[in-house]
């Protein structure tokens, strides 16, 4: 059944509930969003993953601790061409606080790329 058109399904990555702001003009004041596929953190449970562009080979992650997110909107899934869905979310981070942005690379030296 792996040759389906169909989306397969896929494990849902619950976060919280997360309380609608009652003003999204004063939540831009306060917040800045950031949009992608949220990971659970591997070993630290206060955290969270959000991966910019989950079907991207050159993307970035945020981390980000939960308590300083205040509102979630979930966005429309990502689906790949063999139906592998992921969930997507814009989160809305309190600012000034402390967040790790990530992109990983595969190291390579450049004299050795331009020789070819």
């Amino acid at each position: 059944m792996a040759d389906s058109p169909f989306p397969s399904k896929f494990e849902k990555f619950e976060i919280q509930a997360f309380q609608k702001p009652k003003d999204f003009k004063s939540l831009t004041k306060t917040h800045v969003p950031f949009s992608g596929s949220p990971q659970r953190h591997p070993y630290d449970a206060e955290k969270i993953i959000l991966i910019t562009d989950p079907f991207s080979c050159s993307t970035l992650y945020y981390e980000f601790k939960t308590k300083n997110i205040d509102y979630l909107e979930e966005l429309s899934n990502l689906v790949d061409i063999r139906g592998k869905a992921i969930t997507m979310v814009r989160i809305w981070v309190r600012r000034l606080s402390v967040g790790v942005r990530c992109a990983p690379f595969i190291v390579e030296d450049i004299q050795n790329l331009t020789d070819e």
